[in-house]
């Protein structure tokens, strides 16, 4: 029930479609006897920073959540962000403080990586092959620097978001193997889609699969459906996988702390979850 004293959290981003964190927090809310909800808000690219700046005038918004297409945008919009929006250039999550300053950080690096680990894929000293430089490619790469791979290597249909995140991570991390050239997934221990190819039926892969060897783990980061045309195509590779709402699942405790709520396990959050596709 939504009453006056509810804690509203903006969910933004377009198409709404495919957003999953309302049917990820609203039953833990309740579970929890917290009152507050997720409420997918669609906006576009153009009229978003304004919109993002309006959102916050009101009172009974507790923050925000920030998706596809505006996680790079959102970061020049705001007035205090975390080392990992630095490094990633990207921002997922946006807070009011007491004295009104807008502040973001970026959970899908961090998601992305418990997930993986969880599942038993070691990334110290691995290869990973990241496929799509925007604002959850460039999250999910600075988690893995920090998460001490050897190499990594970037790809983007528009070479210079690739080149821009290679800066960027050199910058932090000098000792990290780096390139841009290639997205043949041969030869690599972690490949990842970290790109919109899926939302849609008929896209095309993001790698050629069969370059994929099966001992090579595969995540995917599109969750209109759990199994994604990537995802099934590795599976018949032999390839372990991640899907994209696990990463959901593995950052939600860390927002949770950063909205000021009480948080949780992704354990708990799945066993509450109402996902549909």
């Amino acid at each position: 029930m939504i009453t006056g004293n509810t804690a509203i959290i903006a969910h933004i981003g377009f198409p709404t479609h495919s957003f999953k964190a309302p049917m990820i927090y609203n039953p833990y809310f309740d579970h929890a006897d917290i009152d507050a909800v997720v409420v997918p808000m669609g906006c576009k690219a153009g009229p978003f920073p304004e919109f993002l700046r309006s959102v916050f005038q009101l009172e009974n918004v507790r923050g925000a959540l920030i998706t596809m297409p505006h996680k790079v945008t959102t970061v020049g919009l705001l007035d205090e962000v975390s080392p990992a929006v630095k490094i990633a250039g990207s921002c997922n999550a946006v807070r009011r403080a007491e004295d009104g300053r807008l502040i973001g950080d970026m959970f899908d690096g961090e998601g992305f990586v418990r997930g993986v680990r969880r599942k038993g894929c070691r990334l110290e000293g691995a290869r990973a092959l990241v496929v799509g430089a925007g604002g959850v490619g460039s999250a999910i790469a600075a988690s893995l620097a920090a998460a001490g791979i050897a190499s990594l290597a970037l790809y983007d249909a528009r070479p210079e978001s690739a080149q821009g995140l290679r800066d960027r991570l050199a910058a932090h991390y000098p000792g990290l193997e780096l390139s841009t050239s290639s997205n043949d997934p041969a030869g690599y221990d972690l490949v990842v889609n970290a790109t919109p190819m899926g939302m849609s039926e008929g896209d095309p892969l993001p790698v050629d699969v069969e370059r994929i060897s099966p001992e090579t783990f595969v995540g995917e980061v599109v969750m209109k459906a759990e199994m994604t045309a990537f995802l099934k195509a590795a599976q018949r590779r032999g390839c372990r996988f991640q899907v994209g709402s696990d990463m959901l699942f593995e950052q939600i405790p860390a927002y949770l702390e950063f909205f000021g709520f009480p948080t949780t396990t992704p354990d708990v959050l799945r066993s509450l979850a109402t996902l549909s596709y």
